[in-house]
Formats: C-alpha cells, structure tokens, sequence
C-alpha cells in the first residue's frame, strides 16, 4: 500500500489538472474543505459526484467496554462523520 498524498501533493496535482497556479488551486480546496465542513456540521450532506456521499450520523447513548480493564463504561449520544463511497469509485478501484 503506498502512503496517502498530502495536501502539498494534491494542491500540485489539482493546480496542474486546472492548469492553474498552486495559490488558486489552494484556495479552490480550502473553499471545497470549508463549504462540506459547514454544511455537514449543520446536519447536512454532501455529494461528490464520482467519489461519495459525506455526511453526518448520530449515534444513541449506550454502554461500552473499557479493553484494559474490562469496566463497562456509560457513553453518552454523539454525532459522527460518515462517507459511502461511489458506485463508479468502487468499480473504477476493482476493475
């Protein structure tokens, strides 16, 4: 498995797919990061044709399990960020 690229790498990627400056294709990114980060903190989702659907789930109260000592632990109800990964995504990765 090769290592994941960083946000360097995909600004010079997406900078040289717009054929654009770096600057701008920073800019555009940080717009896209800013715009899914507010719309899924309100409860929203977001959908990136071709890559996936973003959005937020809550989860209910429950009990869990401390591994290291066994101790049954009350957690309370919280909200969590999920991804379903596209159809063409999927196919495009195993075809």
């Amino acid at each position: 498995m090769s290592k994941p690229m960083t946000k360097t790498q995909l600004v010079a990627a997406l900078a040289e797919e717009m054929g654009s400056d770096k600057k701008s294709a920073s800019s555009a990114l940080d717009g896209i990061i800013n715009i899914i980060t507010k719309e899924v903190s309100n409860g929203g989702a977001v959908t990136l044709p071709g890559v996936g659907k973003i959005y937020c789930r809550e989860r209910p109260a429950r009990m869990v399990r401390n591994p290291a000592t066994g101790e049954q632990i009350h957690k309370d109800a919280d909200k969590v960020v999920k991804m379903t990964i596209a159809k063409a995504l999927k196919d495009s990765v195993n075809g």
